[in-house]
């Protein structure tokens, strides 16, 4: 069993895993084209987390990358063309896990949403700039705060924990 995954029924379960490959295709459609640097780099980046991140989610990064592929060319083709439309509908799948991140340890919903956001900005960077690297379009910058998903706000005794456990 994966920490993050205590008290949470499958289907929460699900869409906690689903959001890498939604944060995937999300950013790398920003700008309307689809980069296979990015989708390439974005798996990279699932499997390096699954032996080099914060403990707390490596478990989560593990259990990502057993279906991450396969996830992601599904919803590839599930989803929209469009631009705007793929959007939308990925942002009303992400904007759900406000629900499941209020079940969860505060510090440990911090941490997810937190991870998130850096491997929104992974994908962002894996195309365009000096040898395909480091530029981000204005389109993915729109996108990379994932304001779909609220920030986790701890209180003063949990920011001092997590400060600590840092």
């Amino acid at each position: 069993m994966i920490p993050l995954f205590d008290g949470l029924n499958t289907d929460e379960q699900s869409s906690m895993l689903d959001a890498i490959p939604l944060v995937t295709i999300l950013i790398a459609g920003a700008d309307g084209d689809i980069d296979h640097q990015e989708l390439e780099w974005a798996e990279k980046v699932t499997k390096i987390r699954s032996y080099s991140y914060h403990e707390s989610l490596r478990d989560f990064y593990l259990k990502v990358g057993e279906t991450y592929g396969e996830r992601l060319n599904q919803m590839l083709s599930d989803f929209p063309k469009e631009t705007s439309a793929r959007t939308e509908a990925i942002s009303a799948l992400l904007a759900k896990l406000n629900d499941i991140l209020a079940k969860l340890d505060p510090n440990l919903a911090r941490r997810y949403h937190k991870s998130l956001l850096s491997f929104a900005k992974h994908v962002a960077k894996a195309s365009g700039g000096f040898l395909g690297m480091g530029s981000i379009s204005r389109e993915e910058e729109a996108l990379l705060g994932l304001e779909m998903i609220h920030p986790i706000e701890l209180d003063e005794e949990e920011a001092t924990a997590e400060e600590e456990d840092l």
